[in-house]
């Protein structure tokens, strides 16, 4: 069985305010569809460009119990299977309370999430763990969306990484 750790998360943002939490179904059908590097790269592009839900849930003792004797303190959520930790993100509340109904969620967007995983002691992404398809970043395209790249796709069908303008 994976084990859980939990990792301190600072205020939310409110620049979603009104989003009622529904997934994405062009990221969703992007997730479904991939079978090659070429597939996994556009539903990649299809995640840039959309909201993600990074769960939080309330902090524990030592045993994952919460403590009745302190004010409960919210903590974003890892994974570790395999000896591999994942920070978890979902991409909408119905994967999210599949997973735990308890969670709550803080709106992100992909390369804020990619940023956050070294910070929680996790390697990789993991997004939507309970389905309806788990979806892994990593590696390389980790590290470009950390550093704050989008991937798009071109009109020739090339991939391409780019940045916002400073």
């Amino acid at each position: 069985m994976p084990e859980q750790a939990l990792r301190s998360l600072a205020q939310p943002s409110a620049r979603f305010a009104g989003d009622n939490g529904a997934p994405d179904p062009l990221v969703r059908h992007a997730l479904a569809r991939v079978i090659d590097q070429t597939s996994y790269v556009r539903a990649v592009v299809a995640l840039c460009t959309s909201r993600l839900l990074m769960p939080i849930v309330a902090s524990g003792d030592e045993t994952g119990h919460p403590d009745p004797d302190r004010h409960a303190e919210m903590a974003a959520v890892t994974l570790q299977a395999e000896g591999v930790t994942h920070l978890l993100a979902f991409t909408g509340i119905d994967s999210m309370r599949a997973w735990n109904p308890q969670a709550r969620p803080v709106l992100c967007l992909l390369d804020e999430l990619a940023a956050t995983v070294e910070p929680s002691n996790a390697s990789t992404l993991l997004i939507d763990v309970a389905g309806p398809v788990p979806f892994v970043v990593e590696g390389e395209v980790l590290t470009q969306l950390a550093a704050g790249r989008a991937l798009v796709e071109l009109d020739t069908g090339d991939f391409a990484w780019v940045a916002a303008a400073e």
